[in-house]
């Protein structure tokens, strides 16, 4: 029986949403959730921001910046600690930051009410976090440094050892074990912990694990054992799913095995419950994949993340048209979205360990499942493996990024030299020089005010096409139509109408049998459809019967984060063209078909 060790709870609230749905609450919700946070008695420290949350705070038409510090002020007042997570190269984007921006990102989220920088790097590759660490210290934060846990051979609990002696040697105040994907398995976490906390038994450790596959908590009980100090936990009704386990049955479960563990408030949890249900019902709801709130032991073998699974079935009902379209081209059996999960799934486990093994967390996962999904697309094509490897997911496979933790397969190394690629070796924040200055210029140009702290700055240097939309107000008005979409689709009152321009809608079945070998020009991104490079030549839309090759340029999306190009699946001419330029369209929407 342990002895009478006390384990402290953290709320990843902010995560709860993320996971979840596409918004986080408005400034104003966090406002109100806050007390009952406080009130309920039994947490001492709160993820309140970092991940997607400006991002997504900027998508949703509002300033971030109001967001954290309204966020963190109650709870800071109270004694909570408030905690920030990032990706270390990255930033808190999905691609690598600058150095000054970086340091900048430290310095704002301090003087904003941030306590503790949760630092973690999708490769573990230490030299990401390197600057990190320092950065975080110099501001004046408690620096904690992650490892993203994955299961593999090469994940063992000696190679993470190693990492946390880099880590220790940074200065890195704490370590958490970033179990993102919830596949960690139980013994080995606790065989980590223990390994931590007998070389570093000054260092605090921290356990973060999603519920998906179901280990999660066995894997808390098992690190409690090893000396873990402190667990994250989420509360309905976002609990447990692909998210965390609910605080009352790890409060529950530990007391029973001897630890000590703080009360739970019953009256302002389920007051905290009852409002976050309400924010749901506002409209958070509309997003939520019902696929969110179900675990499945399919993860354990693919180990994706449950966070990214919202996005991922979105991008396969996307797909799910167009496969079972070439399936009934080849005379064989149509799949359902079950059995596409399913071989997506397996497709992961296959491509994984080719790619060096990546721990399956953002950006990271979304790379893999991507090269696992296009792989999908063309062998049910009766096409080869590796056609389609987008640019992100080549800079992870070339080291830009980091250094991968294992060996790539011979066929990638060859596929790279056969397509002209480089391998880089050198630290990956070299390849990305300051750009503060820039943006002051952009800010002074604008006659943006900088802000508190620099935070305007910030925002802009870290999110800059976000912010952009965000300054004009088009981020307010894209959500808005969003939502009035979604309340539509549910059969829920629509509370105003803004003009939209609607893509015409093609009968997909009538081209089908009037062209049966035609294959369909599916929108790469959500977004508005520009004519620009396009195949035509010009900035107009590419009349009927123009010559396309596979690969080439079609047209080009203009999305939240930029221009995503569309290309063509295969040669031919282009026997329809449904969307025009200016037409709004949905990720994997047909616009046309090549015959």
């Amino acid at each position: 029986m342990p002895s009478k060790r006390e384990i402290k709870f953290c709320l990843v609230y902010r995560d709860m949403w993320q996971s979840s749905g596409k918004y986080v609450p408005m400034v104003h919700q966090l406002k109100q959730i806050a007390p009952l946070i406080i009130d309920m008695g039994c947490f001492d420290r709160v993820e309140t921001n970092g991940g997607a949350f400006e991002q997504v705070n900027l998508l949703f038409g509002e300033n971030p910046n109001v967001a954290v510090r309204e966020w963190t002020k109650p709870l800071r007042a109270a004694g909570i600690q408030t905690m920030m997570l990032e990706r270390g190269l990255n930033g808190i984007r999905m691609y690598p930051v600058p150095a000054d921006v970086r340091r900048l990102m430290f310095k704002v989220k301090k003087a904003q009410g941030t306590d503790i920088a949760r630092s973690f790097c999708g490769l573990n590759d230490t030299r990401n976090l390197e600057l990190s660490v320092k950065y975080a210290k110099e501001a004046g934060m408690i620096s904690q440094a992650a490892l993203s846990i994955t299961y593999s051979p090469v994940h063992t609990v000696d190679y993470y050892l190693r990492i946390v002696d880099d880590l220790v040697a940074f200065g890195a105040d704490e370590i958490a074990l970033k179990d993102m994907a919830g596949v960690g398995r139980p013994t080995m976490l606790g065989k980590l912990v223990h390994g931590i906390k007998a070389k570093y038994p000054h260092i605090k450790v921290q356990y973060h694990g999603h519920t998906g596959p179901g280990f999660s908590v066995a894997s808390m009980l098992e690190v409690a054992k090893a000396g873990v100090d402190i667990v994250d936990v989420a509360m309905e009704p976002l609990s447990w799913g692909m998210v965390h386990p609910d605080v009352i049955t790890i409060q529950e479960m530990y007391r029973e095995a001897g630890f000590e563990v703080k009360n739970i408030n019953m009256k302002a949890y389920m007051e905290a419950r009852s409002m976050t249900q309400s924010f749901i019902d506002d409209y958070l709801g509309y997003f939520i994949d019902k696929g969110n709130k179900v675990m499945t032991s399919l993860l354990v073998g693919c180990g994706l993340p449950g966070g990214m699974m919202g996005s991922m079935m979105a991008d396969l009902k996307g797909f799910h048209n167009a496969i079972n379209m070439s399936l009934r081209n080849q005379g064989k059996k149509e799949l359902t979205l079950d059995g596409l999960v399913t071989m997506l799934f397996q497709e992961v486990e296959y491509v994984w360990p080719k790619l060096g093994y990546p721990p399956l967390v953002t950006p990271f996962s979304q790379y893999v499942k991507n090269i696992a999904l296009m792989n999908l697309m063309h062998l049910l094509k009766g096409e080869e493996r590796w056609k389609t490897i987008d640019k992100n997911a080549w800079d992870m496979i070339l080291g830009s990024t980091g250094k991968l933790p294992g060996p790539l397969a011979p066929e990638i190394i060859a596929l790279a030299k056969e397509q002209g690629k480089e391998f880089f070796t050198g630290n990956p924040q070299d390849e990305y020089p300051n750009a503060l200055d820039e943006y002051r210029k952009e800010m002074k140009e604008n006659n943006w005010d900088f802000g508190q702290d620099d935070e305007e700055l910030f925002e802009l240097a870290m999110h800059d096409r976000q912010y952009r939309d965000y300054k004009s107000g088009v981020a307010k008005e894209r959500f808005q139509k969003e939502l009035e979409d979604a309340r539509e689709k549910a059969n829920a009152p629509i509370v105003t109408v803004r003009p939209v321009v609607e893509m015409p809608r093609m009968d997909v079945n009538k081209v089908i049998e009037q062209y049966p070998n035609a294959q369909p020009v599916q929108a790469t991104a959500k977004g508005q459809v520009i004519w620009e490079y396009a195949v035509a030549g010009d900035s107009k839309e590419p009349p009927v019967g123009t010559k396309v090759k596979d690969g080439e340029n079609v047209c080009f999306i203009q999305t939240y984060y930029g221009m995503e190009p569309v290309n063509a699946l295969a040669s031919g001419k282009l026997v329809v063209v449904a969307a025009k330029q200016g037409s709004l369209v949905e990720k994997n929407e047909i616009i046309g078909f090549i015959a």
